[in-house]
């Protein structure tokens, strides 16, 4: 069976669900008292924003909250999907990549952080917010951080900064699988938890034996889709892009070409 469809991505809420664990927002995770069985499902909508909307739909109709962190370029930043992700009960936050886009500037970064945090509080009153990675770039979204706190722009948290992954189980889909974190330059955590999965499938499974973490934090970007063409355009793209990304971290002629494609493909 194909996996990272919609038809897998309900079969692991279902699985879920029956299992008896909770749903919530990062917002309701950070701001509440914990219990026992939760999860807070996270999606990075770096780009087809459409998708996020066909995911965010499918949620709602299994009884399902998500947190959606959305980007300022167009390819992410599509107000009409953003209007109706929010009418469907889910929080949306910022995927803030400004030091980047400011080229290590700090001043200048967080100058535009701040108007485009803005931006997306007209659509919701956002509390939580999430870097980009920005594999092909030298500089960390993060370092943000630094000098400067999240509650001076009144928000509440920042998964990787503000969860303890020793105590909730971080699993992403970085690279088209689940174990794709040799792909990923940031987008990797350290954990206590000797478990990990390729499939889908092995997750249910997992959850279906009882053996599950507690609490988990689940990022799917938005390359999950029931549509054949797109699945397998998207699996061909992802497996060149992502031996594009291992030889550039070898290569810095290939690091310094790749970094432009980049720039290229998100400015286009």
């Amino acid at each position: 069976m194909r996996d990272f469809t919609l038809k897998s991505y309900r079969s692991l809420l279902h699985a879920l669900l029956q299992a008896g664990y909770r749903f919530l927002t990062f917002e309701e995770f950070l701001s509440q008292p914990k219990e026992a069985k939760t999860i807070v499902l996270r999606h990075d909508v770096d780009e087809l924003a459409w998708n996020a909307l066909e995911i965010a739909r499918l949620e709602n109709e299994m009884g399902v909250k998500a947190t959606y962190y959305f980007r300022i370029v167009k390819q992410s930043n599509v107000p009409e999907v953003i209007v109706e992700i929010v009418s469907l009960g889910h929080e949306i936050g910022y995927h803030y990549e400004d030091l980047v886009l400011a080229d290590g500037d700090e001043k200048k970064a967080l100058d535009t952080f701040e108007s485009h945090l803005a931006y997306f509080r007209n659509y919701y009153p956002v509390k939580t917010v999430s870097m980009h990675g920005s594999s092909s770039s030298k500089y960390d979204n993060r370092l943000l951080w630094k000098n400067h706190g999240l509650s001076d722009y009144g928000l509440l948290g920042e998964p990787y900064l503000s969860i303890d992954f020793n105590q909730v189980f971080y699993m992403t889909d970085t690279g088209f699988a689940w174990d794709g974190g040799k792909y990923a330059a940031r987008d990797v955590v350290e954990n206590g938890f000797d478990m990990k999965f390729h499939s889908t499938s092995q997750v249910v499974r997992c959850v279906e034996r009882g053996d599950f973490p507690e609490h988990a934090m689940i990022l799917a970007h938005t390359l999950w889709t029931d549509n054949l063409l797109q699945w397998y355009g998207l699996h061909i793209r992802e497996f060149f892009r992502n031996n594009l990304k291992l030889i550039a971290k070898r290569n810095r002629f290939i690091g310094n070409l790749y970094g432009k494609m980049v720039k290229w493909y998100w400015k286009k």
